[in-house]
């Protein structure tokens, strides 16, 4: 016979920890008054018993909904799919669940979606990924509607709101230093979509670290990207169509660099051999095509996890003081060697 086994409850989970049911509440819902020790043994608990809140009970006990909403339209699926999950990582610790809304279209359409997003899920505070950080139509619907938001690699009004990031023109800046170390002093460079702030920084970082190095960048190295494949695979033909090509490539993100190495080798060029190429944002594909890529790791998942932390934690409900720390999150950044990234060779 068969006994079908009953779900874990809150008194479980408290009579494992040695707690009330009360405190296991309130490190449930992250009450900063528990203390670290307490926090700790009842989060043990929860794992060990996998127990899982029942979202609706909590809804009804608070005024919390216990949703938290992400707007993206980015044309880089590998950048928007990294943060995704780490973001709902860091939901499925918390006891949240995330609202997900691909907001394409026109201006009106995206305005449609933000508000069906507010007024239909009563979201406890939503995510706004570039380029739809920079929107102000967007940032007013939900300031309007006292939604919590927080804004990820913002380009105007940093202090206007809580935003996550990293340092883009400082990461350029040093992919490009190492680039000239490496010997290469004719580099082209791939920008990304001029929608996004994101791809002014990385092309003055770029721009800053050839002029500091005495180096001069002939215009017809420079191409314009959109942060997608195909973009980058066009960019590069351009490059390659050159008397004399760059002899090294650095491109704004990974999907473009993986698509300036295929271009690579439909020209009959090797990697890195004939051309060293690099990226940014140390996505999936940096490691799936051959050679693997140089890169930028971008933090994106320690960007999700930052910005789900802000939410669930009230701060950003709290009225805005001067010079507050919890509301200017720069992550840091990594430059990651690779096999894609040579010497230049000596003629």
């Amino acid at each position: 016979m068969i006994t079908e086994q009953r779900p874990t409850t809150i008194q479980d989970v408290a009579e494992r920890a040695g707690v009330s049911k009360m405190t296991v509440s309130r490190v449930l819902n992250h009450d900063s008054k528990v203390s670290d020790t307490t926090r700790a043994k009842v989060m043990k608990a929860v794992q060990d018993m996998n127990y899982r809140p029942n979202i609706s009970a909590r809804q009804l006990a608070g005024s919390k909904s216990y949703f938290i909403g992400l707007l993206y339209d980015n044309p880089s699926q590998g950048y928007v799919s990294q943060f995704l999950l780490g973001a709902l990582k860091r939901c499925r610790a918390s006891g949240y669940h995330l609202v997900v809304d691909e907001c394409n279209g026109g201006l009106q359409d995206k305005l449609k979606i933000t508000r069906d997003l507010v007024n239909s899920t009563r979201v406890d505070g939503v995510i706004l990924l570039p380029p739809l950080c920079d929107v102000p139509e967007i940032i007013d619907i939900l300031r309007q509607s006292n939604t919590p938001y927080i804004r990820i690699s913002p380009d105007v009004d940093l202090d206007s709101s809580a935003y996550v990031c990293m340092d883009d023109y400082q990461a350029a800046y040093e992919m490009t230093n190492e680039l000239i170390k490496q010997g290469h002093n004719e580099i082209g460079f791939v920008i990304g979509h001029p929608n996004q702030g994101s791809s002014r920084l990385r092309y003055q970082g770029f721009l800053d670290a050839m002029r500091s190095n005495r180096i001069s960048c002939p215009p017809e190295y420079i191409e314009q990207g959109y942060f997608t494949y195909k973009s980058g695979l066009q960019a590069a033909n351009k490059l390659f169509a050159l008397e004399h090509p760059p002899s090294a490539i650095f491109a704004s993100n990974d999907d473009m660099a993986a698509a300036v190495t295929s271009a690579a080798h439909i020209h009959g060029l090797k990697v890195p051999e004939d051309v060293s190429v690099v990226g940014f944002d140390d996505i999936q594909i940096s490691t799936t095509i051959w050679p693997p890529l140089t890169t930028i790791r971008q933090p994106i998942n320690e960007m999700a996890e930052r910005a789900i932390e802000l939410i669930y934690s009230g701060k950003l409900n709290e009225p805005r003081k001067q010079n507050r720390s919890d509301y200017r999150n720069v992550i840091d950044f990594e430059l990651v060697k690779r096999d894609s990234l040579q010497p230049k060779q000596k003629s």
